[in-house]
This record gives C-alpha cells, structure tokens and sequence, in this order.
C-alpha cells in the first residue's frame, strides 16, 4: 500500500512539475522581434559564456541541460536550453526572458545592466544548441 502512494505521489509531483514547466511564456510582439546589435564573435561568446558561468550555470546547468546545482530546488524544471523550444525563440524573446524573469526565473536587468553583455549572453545561448 505505501508503496503504491508513493508511486501515485510520485506520479502527481511529476505531472505538476510538467505542466508548471510548459506553461506558455508570451513575449510582446516588439520585444520578440527585436534584433540582436551585438554581432556573434569570439569576444561576444566568451563574454556570454562568462556571464553564464556567474549568472545561469547554477539553475541551466554548465552545458545548458537545465541540470545546474539549485536546478532540484526550483519549482520548475529550469529549461534546456540545448533544445528545439529553447533554440526556435527569437533573440529578442531570449533577451527578453532573461532581462524580465517569471516565477523561478529571476530578472537579470540589475545584475547585468549593459544591454550589450545580455545580448552577447543570448549570442552564448545559441552556441548550446545540440
């Protein structure tokens, strides 16, 4: 009997935690159209990956698989940003959901105030794609 409680917990938590972590994150229109200014190169990337490292590593993990260290404590699923739905969004929806934040997602406009560095962060982003 416990067994099977557990099982059915187990079963919920799993379930919540899916529909918590796909539940839609709508960007404006002008934001999600949005060009990057900031030209992919070598200099923008390690600054990106830099940024990574202090700011997104502990949740998305070192290679971006959403497997960071506090990852186990959020109460969603931080995204991979290794696949197809992370990787499909506009530069200007990524720049956007980094400067803004949702619910575990913090709002990193503070932390990196230079519109430029968080442009190079989303150049480093697309780097993670598999």
């Amino acid at each position: 009997m416990l067994a099977t409680s557990t099982i059915a917990a187990s079963v919920m938590c799993v379930a919540f935690t899916t529909v918590e972590q796909t539940k839609p994150w709508p960007v404006p229109e002008k934001n999600a159209k949005m060009p990057n200014p900031v030209k992919s190169s070598k200099e923008s990337i390690a600054n990106g990956k830099s940024l990574w490292n202090l700011h997104c590593a502990s949740c998305h993990g070192k290679t971006g698989l959403g497997d960071g260290s506090k990852a186990a404590q959020l109460k969603t699923q931080p995204e991979d940003m290794t696949k197809g739905a992370a990787q499909t969004q506009s530069d200007g929806s990524i720049f956007y959901k980094i400067s803004e934040g949702r619910d575990d997602m913090p709002s990193f406009k503070k932390k990196i105030p230079d519109p430029d560095d968080m442009w190079s962060l989303v150049n480093f982003i697309r780097t993670l794609k598999k």
